[in-house]
């Protein structure tokens, strides 16, 4: 069974960074694509972030410029760095990770930007 384990959340100004990380059980080679979801109260879950096996990345439009999504095989980690956070990116953020198969999902980090 796969495992995500989200980490790297907490409470940050606004104008603030912060860097999410998702740790896989298995190898992250195996999912494509991987990618960080984030949900705020009331409002439906949506994609900040993925990046497929070969590497290319995708963006939401309102992340654009401030987040990155990197990622490190041999660790079987995925990052999220976030810089010039706005209390609109308060959340909670999840990791995903895609096969044919199933989409796997982590249980989710905090963020909570204050202004």
């Amino acid at each position: 069974q796969v495992q995500l384990v989200e980490s790297g959340g907490g409470l940050v100004q606004a104008g603030g960074s912060l860097r999410l990380s998702c740790a896989a059980s298995g190898s992250i080679s195996s999912f494509n694509p991987m990618g960080w979801y984030r949900q705020a109260p009331g409002k439906q879950r949506e994609l900040v972030a993925g990046i497929t096996r070969g590497g290319s990345t995708n963006y939401a439009d309102s992340v654009k410029d401030r987040f990155t999504i990197s990622r490190e095989i041999a660790k079987n980690t995925v990052y999220l760095q976030m810089n010039s956070l706005k209390p609109e990116d308060t959340a909670v953020y999840y990791c995903n990770a895609a096969t044919y198969l199933r989409d796997y999902w982590g249980r989710g980090t905090q963020v909570t930007v204050s202004s």
